[in-house]
């Protein structure tokens, strides 16, 4: 039998209760004016209980999601990190230190997908507290303030590029700055085809297999190494752009589903954490975020289930940091 860490202190706050009862009672029969004391105290007791059996219930609830997910490995999602733009995408530059200390500070060990799908495999075992940190588009700040920080730190990161806009748009990435940094070991560069398009709306077969292989060739044209990686746009995928990613030769795919990730028979559908800025308590999201996973992720989804079913109004009052 499970002994779940309210129950100790349930029994406690039975047993003053009892006692406190058992005085009272004795108390009442010498002196009648006490009685509304008593009944005060039953009624006391009574919502003490339920408050009791509800801490109880929720603990273990608690404790449940967090042993269901034991040896789940968190992914980051970052997409900007500048001191310019102010919406949920983007990260100060002060802020990004601040989570990337805070990682290496509590013994996290950041690995690439590589490092973790080997492990997964039967290639190797994972250190303890992995950590894998990711970023989508190719924004050119992650080479003016991200990198720096990566090498301050000597931690690895794997960007996610929209091919098609390297060397082209003046605040994405270009090809010579990629070179760079995959040069230095600390950062990967995979696909997140070739114009960032939602796979899902592309009704074209030959059309999809652009943007899923297409991005594929450009980054191993450019680059001169393999790519393993894809990162579906919006984070929607359905079995068509599953299918076509295992065809053309990717590894795994990466989503925006919000949860610690999980050794699967197939690596095509990895949850990833995204980290939001541009709010209040930043650092403190990212925590709750980051270690709240097991309790935040499916109460995320049950949210989304509420508005799907037209219940905003209930939907609104679970909060997700």
């Amino acid at each position: 039998m499970i002994n779940y860490p309210s129950q100790n202190l349930v029994e406690k706050i039975f047993l003053f209760l009892d006692s406190t009862e058992t005085l009272l009672y004795i108390n009442t029969r010498e002196n009648e004016k006490n009685l509304k004391v008593f009944k005060g105290v039953i009624a006391v007791k009574k919502l003490l209980i339920a408050l009791a059996i509800i801490f109880a219930i929720v603990g273990g609830v608690i404790f449940y999601l967090f042993q269901r997910e034991e040896g789940g490995v968190p992914i980051l999602l970052y997409h900007q990190v500048n001191n310019i733009d102010q919406d949920s995408l983007t990260l100060t530059v002060e802020q990004f230190d601040a989570q990337i200390k805070y990682l290496v500070d509590e013994g996290y060990t950041i690995i690439t997908p590589t490092e973790l799908l080997d492990a997964w495999d039967g290639n190797g075992s994972l250190p303890p507290k992995p950590a894998v940190i990711t970023f989508d588009d190719g924004h050119v700040e992650f080479y003016k303030n991200v990198f720096p920080i990566l090498k301050k730190y000597n931690v690895k990161a794997t960007v996610f590029v929209v091919t098609d806009f390297l060397n082209l748009y003046p605040n994405y990435l270009t090809w010579d700055q990629a070179r760079e940094m995959q040069a230095s070991g600390l950062v990967d560069f995979e696909s997140h085809t070739l114009n960032n398009r939602v796979l899902t709306k592309i009704k074209s077969r030959d059309k999809l297999w652009d943007q899923i292989y297409g991005s594929k060739q450009a980054i191993e044209w450019y680059l001169k190494k393999p790519v393993q990686y894809i990162a579906y746009p919006g984070g929607q995928y359905d079995v068509d752009v599953e299918d076509l990613s295992k065809e053309v030769g990717y590894r795994a795919g990466f989503t925006l589903d919000y949860n610690l990730t999980h050794k699967l028979p197939q690596h095509y559908l990895l949850a990833r954490i995204p980290i939001y800025g541009a709010n209040e308590h930043t650092f403190f999201r990212f925590q709750l975020r980051l270690k709240g996973a097991p309790v935040f992720a499916p109460l995320k989804r049950y949210k989304e289930k509420l508005i799907d079913d037209g219940n905003e109004e209930i939907a609104s009052l679970i909060w997700i940091p």
